[in-house]
């Protein structure tokens, strides 16, 4: 438990962050795991624009500094891998 008083603000600035970042990662697994549904079937159309959803939301995450610059790259890159095939 903080004792003063700044450390009981930083431990609520804290939990709200935690909390929005969760939420935001969550967000970004659901979506990437759609586009994966997607592309293993056979709809085009639907790939392709689960696909810019899911990059979409994989640059947003790395905007926010929720996920380090390369692994939204790599990510980014074994989506692209999906959709050719």
């Amino acid at each position: 438990m903080p004792n003063t008083r700044s450390a009981k603000r930083a431990l609520r600035k804290s939990d709200t962050k935690r909390l929005n970042n969760r939420s935001t990662r969550s967000t970004l697994r659901t979506v990437i795991k759609k586009f994966r549904e997607a592309a293993a079937g056979d709809d085009k159309e639907l790939t392709e624009s689960s696909f810019r959803i899911a990059v979409k939301k994989i640059d947003q995450a790395e905007a926010k500094g929720l996920i380090h610059q390369k692994t939204a790259s790599r990510s980014k890159s074994r989506l692209s891998k999906l959709i050719t095939k």
